[in-house]
Order: C-alpha cells, then sequence, then structure tokens
C-alpha cells in the first residue's frame, strides 16, 4: 500500500511538473498582436525578484541533500526514488529561475540569498545539519534525509505561497502553485516513509 501511493503522489508530481513545463515553457502570448498577454508574462514586481533569489540558492541545497544520500549504499529504494525525484523536479526550476531573474535584469544572489536565515522558516539546513547527512549510513542515513527534507519543503511551501499571494508575474506564481502541490504531497510521502523505516 505504501508504494502505491508512492507512485500515486510520484504521478501526481509528474504530471504537475508536466503542466508547469508546458505553462513556462516559452512565452504563453503566442498572438504577437496580443499586447495584453506578453505584458502580463513581463510583468513582475519585487516579490517575483525575491522569490526567485531565495528560492534559487533553497533548492540548489535541496539538489545537494539529494545527491549526498544518492551516493550512499544501504538506503531503501523508496527513499532513493524520492531522492531522484526531487532532484528531477528542481533542477530544471533552478535553470528556469535563474533565466527569469536574467530577463529582468535582477542579479542571482543564490550564492548569499539565504545567509543568516539557516534553521529558519524557510527550512534551509545549517552546515551542521548538512554534515550530518553526508556523515550518516544507511537507514540512519535515509531517517536524517527523510527529516531534513520534511523542514526544508516546508519552507519551501511558505516562500512559495508568499509568490502565490504577493507575486505579480504569472509564470512564477504558476511555478509557485506547483511547489505547493508537489512538495506538500512528497512530504506526506515522507512522513509514512519515516513511519515504515
Amino acid at each position: 500500500m505504501l508504494k502505491s501511493r508512492t507512485f500515486l503522489y510520484a504521478a501526481v508530481a509528474l504530471a504537475a511538473t508536466l503542466t508547469l513545463s508546458s505553462c513556462a515553457g516559452g512565452s504563453p502570448a503566442t498572438d504577437p498582436a496580443s499586447p495584453s498577454a506578453s505584458q502580463t508574462t513581463a510583468a513582475f514586481n519585487s516579490a517575483d525578484v525575491t522569490f526567485a533569489q531565495m528560492m534559487i540558492p533553497h533548492h540548489e541545497q535541496a539538489v545537494q541533500m539529494s545527491d549526498d544520500l544518492l551516493v550512499k549504499d544501504g538506503i531503501d529504494q523508496s527513499v532513493i526514488d524520492l531522492a531522484t525525484q526531487i532532484k528531477a523536479a528542481q533542477e530544471p526550476e533552478i535553470a528556469q529561475l535563474k533565466d527569469w531573474l536574467t530577463a529582468w535584469g535582477e542579479g542571482d544572489s543564490s550564492m548569499g540569498g539565504m545567509d543568516g536565515m539557516d534553521g529558519g522558516s524557510d527550512g534551509m539546513m545549517s552546515d551542521d545539519d548538512m554534515m550530518a547527512l553526508q556523515d550518516a549510513s544507511g537507514v540512519e542515513a535515509s531517517t536524517l534525509f527523510l527529516e531534513q527534507m520534511t523542514v526544508h519543503h516546508e519552507g519551501a511551501v511558505a516562500m512559495a505561497q508568499l509568490e502565490i499571494d504577493d507575486g505579480e508575474n504569472a509564470d512564477a506564481q504558476a511555478m509557485a502553485a506547483t511547489i505547493v502541490e508537489t512538495q506538500t504531497a512528497e512530504i506526506a510521502v515522507m512522513a509514512e516513509l519515516l513511519a515504515s523505516l
């Protein structure tokens, strides 16, 4: 039953990712004579910029956590599958966020955008947290990854909700909605996996 739920959540996440890619794959203004559509797509505000600048390092850390887990031996296959899924979803989003910042003429502050916020409501892991995951093995590593990634996802969901509430760019808001949907589903999967370890 756990595996069927995991596959269900994976299917939901994949569908949401495909929906996002079809929305964010280019300008939705298929008619170049439609200025309202292109203006809506190009419009952005400070909340959109903050969302992109903060989500880039957040996603980069999630990818690093997944990479750290995926090189280990003795990890439950369901946890490996989840880490692979997280990495596959977030790497293209990082590229898209960077593209938006470039298009908006804004800097990519991914290297320092989350300084001083480790362990706060953003869900970012501290250096000590990251080292603990790197040093762990087997069931301990699986458990630590799931616990840390749950907190990490909760932070991402909160950040994405701010973008939904305050952002202006339609594509950025669509990505934020996808993050809320897919990462909320993954939080539920991680709770089940933790209970099964």
